[in-house]
């Protein structure tokens, strides 16, 4: 018997060093190829910082009024922008210009940019012979500015695709706009406005094309109307962003088939940056210059998905009049209270597969969902979830064998360390060592003029689980025993402090050092994590968030507080079970900040479906009919002129209407019986929610109640949790969430005072 269980340890033992030996050989495959593609070799980094850049200065946070009460200082830019002349690349009120700025205009197939200086300050420009660079460095680019330029773009017959007039081949598509017969041709405008780059796009023709007047434009095709483009991702700043013109032209081709003209900056995509005053400044000053040359639209509609989608609900919130209406895509009502729940999946995920991996219920990606909130799936495959085992491997932890997956690990796996480590950067090939070295990497130093920065020079930080009960709605629901609810409260843990933080172990494996690299490899990031010292007899330690940079959250407009009295169709693919980012339940937490800040939420529509099918097209039809309305009636309002058939929908990949109404999304957000496009499309939660926190998601830091208080208010429901009362004020020393009260950092009359507007002038220092 002794020598059959010595076999089968042997075994044991030998199946985990080969499964061990594989993973490591695709994880140095995967490895090599992601820096091939992703991290593709720079030949003119930033090779240097402005003078006197103190990357540990003092810096308040922002104690102004709300952008929303705030008038703007007066651009005193004379527009339009000359060809050939370079753009205003002074901010206004948006703060100082940041620095190191890598400079993209070469991959927008713009050129290099303009030398601005000869200290080798930005990145190097080189000396061009007919066209081709030399190696030969003639100066320096530090604000990546370009000379405004016209070209001209052809759609090609018979597809979605643009291409350069010039190599027209008797090929140009004929459309119809405005019952006028036309080559479909496009002018396109391009050049720098605050450092970043701006386009232009509307109906042109061969003979403006052909003519030596490029700052003219034709205005008899165009309808009118403005498309403002909104896009994603998740930036942390210091990078202009690339613009794709032929790109663009092709993501809105039934716009421009139509007559609309198209605007945007790469300032207004959050891949870039998330300075939401940064994003509205560029996007006010790049519709002056369409203005200066087009004229005034009959009203500006604001499209884009994700941070896109972020972007119109702040600019509608906080610079009334910019947006006219809005159709924001995979919407999230905005970024910074979404790192309430993103900051807490790797904390979960590392008790599940390291702390608690004793517990087998966790091995069931499901179990998790309870206590995460989040969709899971036991039969999702990905090549990564092959990579994550070795980490449990070299922890003597049973590996998932790409048995299942979750959104915290499909989805949100890397962000918490882009957002929130100083010390990690993926594009490191951008900027030089010495540069590199000088900075702090995270979306909080991006923000640190609103959210300012603490005695060590690190930008302040909101997120906060003081109190938090995770997995609080599991336990009401007798779907979690009290001793796995203690355990887990008690090893949760929380995220060091920035200047506390060391680099990444999992996304620079070739830079860790061979075998002992591979042996601390960790997708978690425990090594930034307050832990339990003693496996929870002593409760890990909770993050406390910065109670003055919330307040800054808060005033600086960061926060969206429901109020966008415009047109809003909030449209998605249903992609909660594709384990997606994008899930449906953003949209019923913008939806109630909507209820909760302007009392009605009549003026959003939500409208969701599924792959392949796009109502993006009846999105805008819509949305010219609700416009037009508002025209002819406007002191009736933006509800009131809603078009009889503007209601909430949800529709199958076909495009089949599968019902409509006002009460198609009712369902547990608002307490009410589920609607037909709820039980369709049934959203799920986040781990906050699942803690009692409400819909909204707008909460930083919750007010607290005494253990004894909240088992006398009922907040366990039917669980009987007397008997572990002392067990729980040692977890929860400083009491549990009591969510019946406001956050701790909201400022009191925030957008008003008696009723009164607060005057004042937005600036940051």
């Amino acid at each position: 018997m002794q020598r059959r269980t010595s076999v089968w340890r042997f075994v044991g033992r030998a199946t985990a060093l080969l499964l061990c030996l594989l993973a490591v050989t695709i994880l140095l495959g995967y490895s090599a190829l992601s820096m091939l593609i992703d991290r593709p070799a720079v030949s003119n980094p930033v090779v240097g910082l402005p003078p006197g850049m103190d990357v540990a200065s003092s810096i308040p946070p922002y104690r102004g009024p709300h952008p929303r009460i705030a008038s703007r200082p007066l651009d005193t830019y004379s527009y339009p922008i000359p060809v050939g002349d370079v753009g205003p690349h002074e901010t206004l009120y948006a703060g100082p210009a940041q620095y190191p700025f890598y400079c993209r205009t070469e991959d927008s197939e713009l050129g290099q940019p303009l030398v601005d200086n000869q200290h080798h300050i930005g990145i190097p420009v080189f000396k061009e012979v007919n066209g081709r660079k030399t190696a030969q460095i003639i100066g320096y680019s530090k604000d990546c500015l370009l000379p405004t330029r016209v070209g001209y773009f052809y759609n090609k017959r018979g597809t979605d695709q643009f291409f350069p007039l010039e190599d027209a081949a008797e090929d140009i598509a004929e459309i119809v706009v405005n019952g006028v017969s036309t080559e479909f041709i496009v002018r396109v405008e391009t050049g720098t406005i605050n450092r970043f780059i701006y386009m232009l796009a509307a109906i042109g023709s061969r003979e403006r094309a052909e003519s030596n007047m490029p700052g003219q434009v034709d205005t008899d095709l165009w309808n009118q109307r403005l498309v403002y483009q909104f896009r994603g991702g998740v930036g942390i700043g210091k990078v202009q962003g690339r613009l794709s013109q032929r790109g663009l032209l092709k993501r809105r081709i039934e716009q421009l088939r139509l007559g609309y003209a198209i605007a945007y900056s790469t300032a207004n995509q959050t891949t870039n940056h998330y300075n939401i005053w940064l994003a509205e400044e560029t996007a006010m000053r790049v519709k002056r210059q369409f203005m200066a040359r087009y004229g005034q639209p009959k009203y500006t509609v604001g499209i884009g998905g994700s941070g896109g989608a972020i972007q119109q609900y702040l600019l509608a919130q906080n610079l009334p009049g910019l947006l006219d209406a809005a159709i924001p895509l995979y919407a999230y009502p905005d970024m910074i209270t979404q790192t309430h729940y993103v900051f807490d999946c790797e904390l979960l995920e590392y008790y599940f597969d390291v702390l608690a991996s004793h517990n087998p219920r966790w091995r069931d990606w499901s179990q998790r969902s309870l206590v995460e909130g989040l969709n899971a799936s036991d039969t999702a495959f990905s090549m990564r979830s092959l990579l994550y085992d070795i980490a449990l491997l070299v922890r003597q932890r049973s590996p998932h064998l790409n048995s299942g997956s979750n959104e915290c690990v499909r989805a949100w796996r890397g962000l918490t360390p882009l957002v929130n480590n100083p010390k990690y950067l993926f594009h490191t090939g951008r900027y030089s060592r010495s540069v590199l070295e000088q900075g702090h990497w995270s979306y909080w130093d991006d923000m640190k003029y609103m959210l300012g920065t603490d005695a060590q020079g690190y930008a302040r930080q909101t997120w906060d689980n003081v109190g938090v009960q995770y997995g609080l709605g599991a336990l009401r629901d007798e779907r979690l025993t009290p001793e796995e609810f203690l355990h887990l409260n008690a090893n949760i843990g929380s995220w060091k402090p920035a200047g506390k933080m060391a680099p990444e172990r999992y996304w620079k494996l070739g830079g860790i050092g061979g075998m002992a690299g591979l042996l601390n490899f960790s997708p978690w990031g425990q090594h930034n994590m307050y832990l339990s010292p003693d496996k929870g007899n002593t409760p890990a330690k909770r993050g406390e968030g910065d109670l003055k940079a919330i307040e800054a959250a808060y005033r600086s407009g960061q926060v969206f507080l429901g109020h966008a009295n415009i047109p809003i169709i909030d449209l998605r693919h249903y992609l909660d079970d594709a384990l997606d980012m994008h899930h449906s339940f953003a949209s019923f937490s913008a939806r109630q900040r909507l209820i909760d800040g302007q009392g009605s939420a009549d003026n959003q529509l939500i409208w969701m479906t599924r792959r392949p099918h796009d109502p993006v097209s009846d999105a805008f039809m819509l949305i010219d009919r609700w416009m037009d309305n508002i025209a002819r009636s406007p002191s009736l309002g933006v509800a009131e002129n809603r078009p009889d058939d503007a209601e909430d929908r949800c529709y199958d990949a076909d495009g089949n209407l599968l019902a409509s109404g006002p009460s198609v999304w009712d369902g547990d957000w608002n307490k009410r019986l589920h609607g037909a496009c709820y039980r369709q499309y049934p959203p799920f939660r986040d781990s906050r929610m699942v803690a009692g926190a409400p819909t909204s998601g707008e909460l930083f830091k919750c007010q607290r109640q005494t253990v004894s208080e909240a088992i006398d208010a009922g907040v366990y429901g039917e669980i009987e949790m007397r008997p572990y009362r002392f067990e729980l004020q040692r977890v929860f020393p400083n009491g549990v969430c009591d969510y019946r009260l406001p956050d701790q950092g909201k400022p009191a009359n925030l957008l008003h005072k008696g009723g009164v507007l607060v005057p004042g002038v937005l600036k940051l220092h």
